[in-house]
């Protein structure tokens, strides 16, 4: 958890160090803006445009590029910029262009853009807040709504908490195992506790939302749900 310095209008173009705020930025899984309630829209404007004018871009999907393996025909590369800016780019770092077969197209709009999901914090209690996208009114005096605040946090990173249970005694769920949502399978559990679990790996006895009946008996491919109770049993 970073607490970055205050984003200015022209920090993209370097005033008040703001290209080495952003670059830091550029390397987070989740950016809160903090906002003055008595004028938290334009500010909210201004710091976006920044953003945008350094390469992120809040609150939107990146584009969906897959690759083909082909048999031969190397790697056809697709942008929205010059070809000039694609060459220099590839030169500078160690690479260079034997065949070049040029296409336009418009299909996909910021590929050389960052994604991030983005809430914005709010110091005082206004409920038209709750109106603007991406908000969440709270009050650092009066220690008001920071249970919605962390809700939104974990919503937006997309974090998955799987609870253990051992044997013969009851969940533990003081202490979740956290995976990312693209990394939910047993198998991943299994490898975030330790590499060697999977290698005696038998089944997994699973309670929750993602199984039909509690307990069911699933193998190592089984993607697991958000507060899911797990019991491994080994070989």
């Amino acid at each position: 958890l970073l607490d970055l310095p205050g984003i200015i209008e022209g920090a993209k173009d370097g005033k008040g160090r703001g290209r080495q705020v952003i670059a830091v930025a550029r390397t987070c899984n989740l950016i809160l803006i903090v906002l003055d309630v008595l004028k938290p829209l334009g500010h909210k404007k201004i710091i976006e445009n920044e953003l945008e004018g350094f390469g992120i871009r809040l609150n939107s999907k990146p584009p969906n590029i897959g690759f083909k393996k082909k048999d031969k025909g190397g790697i056809n590369l697709t942008a929205t910029v010059q070809r000039r800016v694609c060459k220099n780019c590839l030169s500078l770092s160690g690479y260079r262009i034997l065949l070049e077969k040029t296409t336009q197209s418009s299909g996909i709009a910021t590929w050389t853009t960052l994604h991030f999901s983005c809430t914005t914090e709010l110091l005082e209690e206004l409920d038209i807040i709750y109106k603007v996208p991406h908000c969440v009114p709270i009050s650092a005096h009066h220690r008001w709504n920071f249970d919605d605040l962390l809700e939104k946090i974990w919503d937006y990173l997309k974090l998955v908490r799987i609870y253990t249970k051992p044997k013969g005694q009851l969940p533990d769920y003081t202490s979740p195992v956290v995976l990312p949502y693209c990394k939910t399978t047993v198998e991943d559990f299994c490898m975030k506790i330790h590499k060697n679990l999977i290698k005696d790996f038998k089944y997994a006895l699973v309670w929750g939302s993602s199984v039909k009946h509690n307990p069911q008996k699933v193998g190592k491919d089984h993607t697991l749900e958000d507060e899911d109770v797990i019991q491994i049993v080994k070989k």
